[in-house]
This record gives C-alpha cells, sequence and structure tokens, in this order.
C-alpha cells in the first residue's frame, strides 16, 4: 500500500476505487443501491481495519436513514400513486385544452400544460408520462400528430414535474444538502419548472405551424366552467400542501401526509379507483419508497468514505484551478448532463450533492440554486438512454421505438439546454421567488 501511495495521492487513489467499483457493479447490472454499498466498503478497508469498516458502513445507513423529513418521500408517492389512480389525469387534460386555446398544434401544448399540472400533482415524472402521455397518444394520433413528435412532447415535458412543487427530489437535495430549506426549494421550483415548460411549448409551437396540425376547438362558456370545477378539487391540493408548508402552519412531512389523505378522498369521490387499486397502490408505494430508503442509506457510507478521504476536497481545488465561475458551472454542467444520461435522479442526487455543492457555494452560488440547477439537469437526463425512465414510459404509451423518438426530441433537448443556461446563469429564476416570499 506504500508503494502505491508513493505514486499516487490518497484521495486520487480513494476516487478510483470508490467510482471504479462503483461503474464495475453498474455495468455488470448490479442494483445502484447494492453497488454503492459495497463499493464503499470494499474502499473503506484499504484506509480503516475490517472490523472498523464494517461498523461504520452499518452505523452510517441507519443513520442516513435517521430522519422525519425522510417520512415525506413514502407520503409523497403514495399521493402520486393515488392521483395516477384516481382519474385525476383527464381532468386536468381537459383543463390544459382549454388553457392551450387557439395555439397552432393546440393537443402539443396541452400535453405540455398537463404534464406540468399533474407532475406538480403527483411530483412524478414517470406517472405524468405515463398517465398523461396514456390519455394523449390516441387523441393527437385520431387528430393526425405523427405519433414520434407527440411521444416526444410528452417525454420533454414530463420530467417539468420534478421542479413544480411538490417534488420528492427537492425534499432528497434538502436531506442529501444539510437542511437547505424546503420550503425556500418548493418555492423556487417554480421558476425552473415553468421555464422548462414554455422552453418545449415554443418549439412545439414552431414545429406544429410548420405542419399545420389542428387547433381544438373553442368550449363555450358552460363547457369551460365545467372542466374548471371538474379539475379544481385536484388543483386545490398543490394550494392545500405548498400553501400549508410556506405559512408554517405544517412542515414538508406533515404536508406530505395532508397530501396521501387528500389524495385519498379525492379518489373516493370521483369513485375512479377500485379497492383492488388500492391494494396495487400500496403495494407499488412500499416497493418505490423502500428502493430510494435503501439508497439513501447505502449513500451514506459512500458519502462517509467520500469525507475520510477527502475526495471533494480534492475534486474542488481541481476546478477551482479553472479562474472563471462561468467555466466552472459548465463543466458542473456537463458533468451531471453526462451522469443523468446513465444514472437515476436519486442516487445521482445523493452521490454528486456531496461534491458540487460545496464548490458552488464557494463560488457564490445559493444552495437553493444549485439543488434546483442540479434537478433541471438530471431531469433532462430522465429522457435520454440509455436509463432514462421517463423516455421508456413514453415510448410505451406513445406506441413508438426509441429509434422512432430521438429525431423528433433532439429539438426539444436543445431548447432544455438553453432552459437550463438560463437557469444556472440567471440566480433570479432559481431565487427570485423564495425571497419575494421571505424564505432566503
Amino acid at each position: 500500500m506504500d508503494i502505491i501511495f508513493n505514486y499516487m495521492d490518497e484521495a486520487l487513489f480513494a476516487a478510483i476505487c470508490l467510482f471504479g467499483f462503483f461503474f464495475a457493479f453498474l455495468i455488470s447490472g448490479v442494483p445502484i443501491s447494492v453497488g454503492i454499498a459495497v463499493s464503499s466498503i470494499l474502499t473503506a478497508l484499504f484506509f480503516l481495519p475490517a472490523d472498523t469498516a464494517y461498523f461504520v458502513a452499518t452505523q452510517k445507513m441507519f443513520a442516513g436513514m435517521d430522519s422525519f423529513t425522510l417520512l415525506a418521500i413514502p407520503f409523497f408517492i403514495l399521493s402520486g400513486n393515488l392521483m395516477n389512480k384516481g382519474g385525476i389525469a383527464i381532468r386536468l387534460v381537459n383543463l390544459s385544452k382549454l388553457i392551450s386555446g387557439r395555439l397552432p398544434g393546440s393537443l402539443a401544448h396541452t400535453n405540455v400544460i398537463a404534464n406540468m399540472l399533474f407532475g406538480s400533482i403527483s411530483g412524478s415524472g414517470i406517472a405524468a408520462a405515463a398517465a398523461v402521455g396514456g390519455t394523449m397518444a390516441p387523441l393527437q394520433k385520431k387528430e393526425g400528430y405523427d405519433p414520434a413528435f407527440s411521444a416526444a412532447v410528452n417525454i420533454a415535458s414530463a420530467p417539468c414535474g420534478i421542479l413544480i412543487p411538490p417534488s420528492g427530489p427537492l425534499i432528497l437535495f434538502s436531506l442529501v444538502s444539510g437542511g437547505t430549506s424546503i420550503s425556500a426549494l418548493f418555492i423556487g421550483g417554480y421558476g425552473p419548472g415553468i421555464l422548462m415548460g414554455l422552453s418545449i411549448m415554443i418549439v412545439a409551437y414552431i414545429i406544429a405551424s410548420r405542419k399545420n396540425y389542428p387547433i381544438v376547438p373553442t368550449p363555450s362558456c358552460s363547457e369551460a366552467a365545467r372542466i374548471v370545477l371538474d379539475a379544481l378539487p385536484s388543483l386545490l391540493m398543490v394550494v392545500v400542501v405548498i400553501g400549508g408548508i410556506v405559512a408554517g402552519v405544517f412542515t414538508a412531512t406533515e404536508g406530505a401526509a395532508v397530501a396521501a389523505v387528500y389524495s385519498f378522498l379525492l379518489s373516493l369521490v370521483y369513485r375512479m379507483a377500485t379497492w383492488r387499486n388500492y391494494l396495487e397502490v400500496l403495494r407499488t408505494t412500499a416497493v418505490m419508497s423502500a428502493s430510494i430508503l435503501f439508497l439513501i442509506a447505502a449513500s451514506g457510507i459512500m458519502s462517509y468514505v467520500m469525507a475520510i478521504t477527502s475526495i471533494p476536497d480534492v475534486i474542488a481545488e481541481s476546478l477551482m484551478q479553472f479562474d472563471s465561475p462561468i467555466v466552472i458551472f459548465i463543466i458542473m454542467n456537463l458533468c451531471l448532463l453526462l451522469i443523468g444520461t446513465f444514472m437515476d435522479l436519486t442516487p445521482a442526487v445523493l452521490i454528486f450533492t456531496p461534491i458540487f455543492l460545496p464548490i458552488a457555494t464557494d463560488l457564490g452560488m445559493h444552495p437553493v440554486h444549485f439543488g434546483l440547477m442540479m434537478i433541471f439537469n438530471l431531469g433532462i437526463g430522465n429522457m435520454t438512454p440509455p436509463v432514462g425512465a421517463v423516455l421508456f414510459v413514453g415510448c410505451s404509451v406513445g406506441g413508438v421505438s426509441i429509434e422512432q423518438v430521438f429525431k423528433p426530441l433532439l429539438p426539444f433537448f436543445f431548447a432544455l439546454i438553453i432552459a437550463l443556461m438560463m437557469v444556472t446563469y440567471i440566480p433570479a429564476i432559481s431565487t427570485g421567488l423564495p425571497r419575494l416570499f421571505g424564505l432566503l
């Protein structure tokens, strides 16, 4: 070991071991959470006695999950699953048709707006892609839309839901970052989330105008009133939950529980779900929650190993060699975009927040600003192969292959990159609303 360290700095050797083991497990098909835990323990064995390494690993796994804030994640997952089964999507689609008005390619804009609304309620891009995309695909096909274009619009806009609150990834970032205000993250998420949706709508408008896609007929005043009243109970959940959190009536965790109860009562009112659906919702919620919580537990070991080997400090020193913050943020964005193409959002937040956040704060970026930039980045990764969950779900419900949707998706991808640069270099997009509400 002494010979090795004569040629290699300890932190660099630790980074090579840690990420080398991790990517080897990832390529071999080992579950990400297991890969994180085992690669961290193997790396720790180079620096600690075996009994100490195993004891600390166990301790860090339990400490990583010992948080009241984490209870918000299963509650929001339960709420989203209940919304998905409770007949919410069709009501939001009808409202979105009303909002999109007389724009060329009205159904494409309807898809984007519906994904923003449903995503803000369910907190899941995958749920939005499945529920809204499954509703919109047949309607768009009937009106003569290219199925690949329809699927691309759905895939590109579904990640809006992870930025517009309530959002599980933002809660996760708050936890990993050491307690960044969830209220500030939630309110701040509206700016980047709406910008993401608008950038997709601009591209959809240009393409729809060129292809002369039809415009949805304008409903009568009575129909419009009925549509708004029908969707209002669903939208009120966001008002109740976000309003309650921001006003200090309840915490984010308590707000998540309120959202779950509200979603359940709403599904009973709409009478769209059966008891078999409710059992399936509970099963799905338990599996998803267990998966995320085990990831969090495993990342506790990795964070400890990175801390004792000073990996974040070495990366920070390497990046700080560049004099320009503009260049450093471009490098960070490129890294996160690359990471998002082969790693799911949850493990990426857990692994790379401790690495990049100190660098960003040293350069004067507020943690809320960095968190929203990071989630925006990784949201784009959800729509890119090889592991983009939203991409696969969107192709499935749209009835197209990845090869067919890849070309129509490119204009939306470039528009989102421009929007990402705006979020990165215009702090007010992320921090303006939280400052207005006195949260920063």
